[in-house]
């Protein structure tokens, strides 16, 4: 995952530890071939949501570029979507990349609709530092 977003990889020091000192709430959904990691899905439950239900937020669905295409990211989705319901969540919303058709046809073929009137925000570095100043 760090590859394809072209930034540098922590050590596997770093990832387990990153992993084990994960905040409260934050969960992960693994896809294996094998013994071999293939993608997996991190998501947190959010509320409220309409009619003051919760929901998931999916923060991130990988799926490694050999393993694409071979239904590993739908099984992700299809567990998270089991997980909502069983919880009596009422919704699962995530962001995606404007520019990338291929997985914008992903979601959509899950029956995922994109929210125009939404617009996705971040606050962080010196802005983030800023405000926590103020």
């Amino acid at each position: 995952m760090q590859a394809h977003y072209r930034v540098p990889c922590p050590s596997d020091a770093e990832i387990r530890a990153g992993l084990a000192g994960r905040p409260a709430g934050a969960e992960l959904l693994v896809a294996e071939d094998g013994e071999a990691l293939v993608g997996f899905a991190a998501f947190a439950a959010i509320y409220p949501g309409p009619g003051l239900r919760a929901g998931f937020f999916l923060k991130e669905l990988y799926v490694a570029q050999a393993a694409r295409g071979l239904g590993a990211g739908r099984r992700l989705m299809a567990e998270l979507a089991r997980l909502a319901l069983v919880r009596g969540f009422g919704r699962v919303d995530w962001t995606a990349a404007r520019d990338d058709v291929r997985l914008l046809h992903f979601y959509e073929s899950l029956g995922a609709s994109p929210q125009p009137e939404k617009v996705f925000f971040r606050l962080s570095g010196e802005e983030l530092r800023r405000l926590a100043e103020s």
